[in-house]
C-alpha cells in the first residue's frame, strides 16, 4: 500500500472509526497492510527497523499457523512509498532435513551497523534457541544463520536499545519446561557489537508475577542509564522494573495500575521529547482493542489513540520513532495480515 509523507495528513481507515481514535485523528498520518495477499495464510509477530540510510525494514513470522514446521522470517522494506513484496529470509530447516517453525523476528541496527536479524528455532517457545543473520544493505541480502550460544536467546520479542558507551542491552525472557510454566525476565548484554554476550540474573520468580517480553524505557534522556522494563504478564496487568545502572542491577518488579494486560505482546518506546509511549490491549481478557498509550513518568499511562477496536485478534505491537520525528507502529491484524500505522507524535 502506498503510504503518504506529509507531515500533519491524516487518513482515517475504517477499523480507526470509533473510541478514542476520534479525538485524536489528527495524530494517525497513514494507516494500511504491509501486504494484502502472501503464499501463506498467516502471519504475526512483526518487527520494524529504521537503518541508518533512513530505509525502513519490516518482519514477521508467516505460514500455515503458529507452530507449524513450515512457518519461516518473512521481511519487505519501503521504498519509494510502498512496501515491497515480502521475501523469506530465514527458515527452521535442519542439517538433516527436518524443519521446525520460526518465531518472533526482531530486526536492529547498531551504530556502525550491519542491519541484525535476530529470531527463534524449535518446536515450541520452551525448547527453541536463537539464530540471528546480518544484511549490509538495508535487508537486501543476508548473511548465512548463525545460532547463538547455547543459553542466549537475543532479543524474544522487542527491540534491544544501545547505550552511551555502545553496549547493546537486549530485553529477553524464558518459559520453562515445566507445569506450570516459569516466565522469566533477564537481560543480555554485548559489548562488542553482538560478538558476544553477558545475562543478567533473572528478574522475577515467574510464578508470582509471571513476565516475559518486556520493552526499555529511557528516564534520563535517550542512552542514558535510568532504565524502565515494562510487558507482558500472566496476572492480567503490565509489568514495570527500574534500572539506575544502564541494565546491569534491576530493582524489584511490580504491576502497573490501571494498564491491564490479557496476557499478549506490548512494546514501547521513549520519544525523543521524553515521553514514553505504549501499544497495548487495554484489557484483562482478549486482544481488542489495541491502544496507544502516554506517559510522562512511565507509571501512569493515558489511552490517546485506539488503532482497533472491533471483533478480531489486533496484537503483538512494535513500535519505533523514525529520525524525522514519525512513530511507526507494526501489529498483527486478525492472524491474517501485518498493519502499519505511522503517528504524528506532536498530535498526541
Amino acid at each position: 500500500m502506498r503510504l503518504p509523507h506529509c507531515l500533519g495528513l491524516a487518513i482515517v481507515a475504517t477499523s480507526l472509526s470509533t473510541g478514542v481514535f476520534a479525538a485524536t485523528a489528527p495524530a494517525v498520518m497513514s494507516a494500511g497492510f504491509i501486504y494484502e495477499t502472501a503464499p501463506y495464510p498467516a502471519a504475526h509477530a512483526s518487527t520494524i527497523v529504521e537503518t541508518a540510510k533512513g530505509e525502513l525494514v519490516a518482519a514477521w513470522f508467516g505460514g500455515t499457523r503458529e507452530k507449524h514446521p513450515d512457518v519461516g522470517i518473512w521481511v519487505s522494506r519501503f521504498e519509494r512509498g510502498s512496501w515491497t513484496t515480502s521475501v523469506e529470509v530465514a527458515n527452521g530447516v535442519q542439517a538433516d532435513g527436518t524443519r521446525h517453525p520460526t518465531w518472533n523476528p526482531v530486526l536492529f541496527e547498531p551504530r556502525g551497523g550491519p542491519l541484525m536479524l535476530f529470531y527463534k528455532v524449535g518446536p515450541t517457545p520452551e525448547t527453541w534457541w536463537g539464530m540471528v543473520r546480518t544484511s549490509i544493505n538495508g535487508g537486501r541480502t543476508w548473511s548465512d544463520a548463525r545460532r547463538l550460544p547455547d543459553g542466549i536467546f537475543g532479543p524474544i520479542k522487542n527491540k534491544p536499545v544501545q547505550l552511551a558507551d555502545g553496549t547493546i542491552l537486549s530485553p529477553t525472557s524464558d518459559e520453562t519446561p515445566e507445569r506450570p510454566s516459569k516466565w522469566r525476565v533477564y537481560f543480555e548484554r554485548s559489548t562488542d557489537g553482538g560478538k558476544t554476550w553477558t545475562k543478567t540474573p533473572f528478574l522475577n520468580d515467574g510464578l508470582q508475577v509471571a513476565a516475559i517480553q518486556p520493552s526499555i524505557l529511557f528516564h534520563n534522556g535517550i542512552g542514558g542509564s535510568k532504565l524502565q522494563a515494562v510487558g507482558r504478564t500472566r496476572q492480567g496487568k503490565v509489568f514495570s522494573v527500574f534500572s539506575n545502572d544502564a541494565g546491569q542491577t534491576w530493582g524489584p518488579m511490580s504491576l502497573l495500575e490501571g494498564v491491564p494486560n490479557p496476557s499478549s505482546g506490548t512494546d514501547a518506546v521513549t520519544l525523543k521529547d521524553g515521553r514514553h509511549l505504549l501499544v497495548y490491549n487495554p484489557v484483562p481478557k482478549g486482544r481488542t482493542p489495541l491502544v496507544v498509550g502516554v506517559s510522562k513518568d512511565g507509571l501512569n499511562w493515558r489511552q490517546v489513540v485506539t488503532l482497533e477496536d472491533q471483533p478480531g485478534e489486533y496484537s503483538y505491537p512494535a513500535v519505533i520513532q523514525a529520525s524525522d520525528g514519525r512513530v511507526h507502529i507494526t501489529y498483527t491484524w486478525k492472524r491474517e495480515r501485518v498493519k502499519h500505522v505511522v503517528l504524528d507524535p506532536q498530535k498526541l
